[in-house]
Formats: C-alpha cells, structure tokens, sequence
C-alpha cells in the first residue's frame, strides 16, 4: 500500500513540475493504440533549406543535453544544472556554455535582431538566478534557458518555412525579417515544396515516367485502338498485300 501511494506521489509531483517546464526541445510526446505515453523525435518543419534543417536540429540535441539529459523523480536535468553545482566557476561555464553551443549556433540561420536579443536574455536570466546558492539551481533546473531558446528558433524557422511555401502574393510575414528560402543551395529541392517541371512536359505528358519516355503503347493499348480507315486507292483488307488491282475486262464480257 505504501508503494502505490510513493507512486501516486510521485506522479502528482512530475504533473506539477511539467507546467513550468518548457517542453524537450528533442523529443515529443504521443499516445499510441494501446493508450500508453511514447516519446519520439520531433519532426523538421517543411520548408527549410538543408542548411537550417541542420541548424535546428543540432540546436534541439544540444538543448536536450545541457537540459533534459537526465531525470530523477520527474525533474528532468542537464549537464548545465550538473556544472552549475560548482559555485562561481560553474555558473560562469554554465552561461558560456549556453552561448556557444546554443545562442551562436542559431545565429548561422539568419535569425532576427530581435530574436537574438530574446535568446541572449534567457541565457542572463539564467546566470543571474545560478548565483543563488543551491535555491538558483534548482531554479536553474527548471528555466532551461536553452530549451526556451530551442523553442524560440524552431517557431521562427517553422514561419519561415510557411512563408517559403506559399505564393509571393499571399506571404503575410516581412521578407526582410522571416527570409524564406533562406540558405537554399542553388537547385536544392525544399522538402514541401512542388518541384517546377517544364509547362509542355506537363501538358504532354512527357517525363512522367522511365518506360513512358518515346513509347507507342502497349499491346493491350494497340488491341482496343481501333483500326484505321484504309486511304484512297488501298485494297481491302480481304486481298492480299501485292495483288494487283486489275480492272476487269469489259471486252471480253461483251463477246459472250
């Protein structure tokens, strides 16, 4: 009976710990058929070039692991609530940490000034609170400055992909801020995107497939096509291929 009620406790205490968590920047949550809870990566938003799909993804990893590496009794914890232990010392590797892994990382996409200036004060508020002895960490713990900055770049990114999809004349979002299509590769194809094919391929039909490239039909195809009218001066299908066409003889058939 003591057991299930530890259980019942400690479930009650992760549900409560959960609402001022932010959500692991790396994996995501879902239901399956039998009703229980699993975990899975998170899903790249479409839209985005080669360049920001790497970004973002190594963004979340390194988030997940300064963050939400480890978990006891439903706090979820990383290698920033770990190092941030050490006083002074720890705090001020935990806050370069946060920089150079996670901060300077989503600056390579292009990201706004204003978004920069978002994730660099969640990384001051989170040294600021880690010199608060024991209580700062614990704090620490549960800000995750890192995961809230995961957050902010996939948002952004995912609005940026939203915009690169849509026609110019029904983009909503400034150009200048969003960038959509930012870091394409000359020719690279988008994942979500359409690929552009030649207007007269299409309305042939041509290039659909490999074994439709040049050809006449199959037999099947040949069997219902129907026959063709024979041309002026043809024989008919009863003669033979090289008989003449002899006209009959009317001399003849007078004498009789």
């Amino acid at each position: 009976m003591s057991n299930l009620a530890v259980k019942a406790g400690r479930k009650l205490f992760e549900r409560n710990l959960q609402q001022y968590q932010p959500a692991d920047p790396l994996y995501e949550t879902y239901v399956d058929k039998k009703g229980r809870q699993r975990r899975r990566k998170r899903e790249t938003p479409p839209g985005l070039s080669t360049r920001d799909a790497k970004i973002l993804k190594s963004v979340q990893r390194r988030a997940h692991y300064l963050d939400k590496g480890f978990s006891i009794c439903g706090l979820r914890f990383g290698w920033t609530f770990i190092i941030g232990i050490i006083p002074g010392a720890g705090d001020v590797a935990d806050a370069t940490l946060n920089y150079v892994l996670v901060v300077r990382k989503a600056k390579q996409a292009e990201i706004p000034g204003w978004l920069l200036r978002q994730m660099l004060v969640n990384n001051a508020i989170s040294a600021g609170v880690g010199f608060i002895p024991f209580v700062g960490d614990v704090v620490l713990a549960m800000f995750k400055a890192n995961s809230r900055n995961a957050a902010l770049l996939e948002e952004f990114l995912r609005i940026r992909g939203e915009e690169f999809l849509k026609a110019e004349r029904e983009r909503v979002q400034d150009p200048q801020t969003v960038k959509p299509g930012a870091g394409r590769a000359p020719g690279e194809h988008v994942p979500g995107a359409a690929k552009q094919s030649d207007p007269q391929r299409a309305a042939t039909g041509f290039g659909a497939g490999w074994f439709r490239r040049g050809s006449k039909g199959s037999k099947k195809d040949k069997a219902k096509a129907p026959a063709a009218a024979p041309s002026a001066g043809a024989p008919p299908p009863d003669r033979g291929r090289f008989v003449e066409d002899v006209p009959p003889n009317t001399d003849a058939g007078k004498q009789k």
